[in-house]
């Protein structure tokens, strides 16, 4: 059957371009043309080397910056019509955030209209970066290699139980009554005691991170094992298989599905231990820099700590995907995908 679907014309796709990079181009505009009307507003200078910058400055880069990746997101889609529709199904939402972006910088930072000091305007978060780049960069580093070895460690850990439990029925059942009843507790719960008992606070917050990971993980592994259609096991037993050969290269690429929707379910708890075990009992990180900047009331670089644990966090989660894409190519064409 021949593919009867539209293209999308070179104009339209251009215009989608302009369109995507117009919100930025007005924010850029904004910023640097609306008088600044509110004078508790201190525009402070920062030399780096040879380079001064204030945070307007920094501001318009950093949205040019935008412009200059949206772009270079355009010139990749055009050679795919796939990748064609995706981009210009996105357009609108990214002209609005950068309308949003304008507005916020006229609300928050040019006239303080909105409830200060909680609610600072886009330029002077990053006023954050500006001032203290070091200890960001610092406290990122820390959040980052805690988050990767309480990662690590709850994936092993929890798809290592959901195989036991889901293909051996004496693990299943003196395990899965624990994994039960230890699932519904919060792993900030335990964070006392693990304050306690670990050696170290980072040893302490990597064990709350595996925990609390451990539950969605295993659960979702041991459905997977134990949704392997029969026939599939019978056929590889008559084929020689023994049961590593039917763990291994039946049940577990079977279970790969169920797999990463629990990685998934647990990033997103293992986010939030991080952040509540940061501020609670860790020496840095993310979390950390969030309280510390709180309790001076310095709202902006709070901001700033939010900022980089969206883009950290999203990257990680796209890593993921990739993975996950990877992994489950035979299921392209199966199953229903957002675009």
């Amino acid at each position: 059957m021949a593919n009867t679907k539209p293209k999308i014309s070179a104009l339209r796709f251009f215009l989608s371009a302009v369109f995507t990079v117009a919100g930025f181009a007005a924010a850029i505009i904004v910023n640097a043309t609306v008088r600044q009307a509110a004078a508790k507003v201190k525009i402070e200078p920062y030399t780096f080397g040879n380079v001064t910058l204030d945070f307007n400055i920094l501001y318009r880069l950093v949205v040019l910056g935008i412009i200059l990746i949206f772009i270079g997101m355009a010139a990749y889609a055009f050679f795919d019509e796939d990748r064609r529709a995706k981009f210009i199904r996105r357009a609108p939402f990214r002209f609005v955030l950068g309308i949003a972006l304008a507005a916020w910088d006229i609300l928050g930072t040019k006239y303080l209209l909105l409830p200060q000091p909680f609610f600072p305007g886009p330029a002077q978060i990053l006023e954050a970066f500006l001032l203290e780049p070091a200890f960001i960069l610092e406290n990122t580093l820390y959040s980052l290699r805690l988050f990767l070895v309480g990662f690590a460690g709850g994936v092993l850990f929890g798809v290592g139980t959901g195989i036991l439990i889901g293909w051996f029925p004496k693990a299943y059942y003196w395990v899965h009554p624990v994994l039960k009843m230890t699932g519904v507790i919060p792993a900030v719960a335990w964070m006392p005691f693990a304050l306690t008992l670990a050696p170290t606070p980072f040893i302490a917050a990597a064990l709350l991170m595996v925990l609390c990971a451990w539950f969605p993980i295993a659960s979702l592994t041991a459905q997977g094992i134990q949704s392997t259609a029969k026939v599939h096991l019978e056929v590889a037993k008559t084929l020689g298989a023994n049961t590593a050969q039917l763990v291994f290269r039946v049940a577990i690429p079977n279970a790969m599905p169920q797999i990463f929707t629990g990685i998934g379910t647990a990033n997103g708890f293992m986010f939030t231990t991080l952040v509540m075990a940061e501020m609670m009992g860790q020496p840095g990180g993310l979390g950390y820099y969030i309280n510390l900047s709180r309790v001076w009331s310095q709202y902006y670089k709070v901001f700033a700590a939010i900022t980089v644990m969206a883009i950290l966090f999203s990257i990680i989660l796209q890593v993921v995907s990739l993975i996950q894409r990877r992994v489950l190519r035979w299921q392209k064409g199966l199953v229903k995908q957002n675009g």
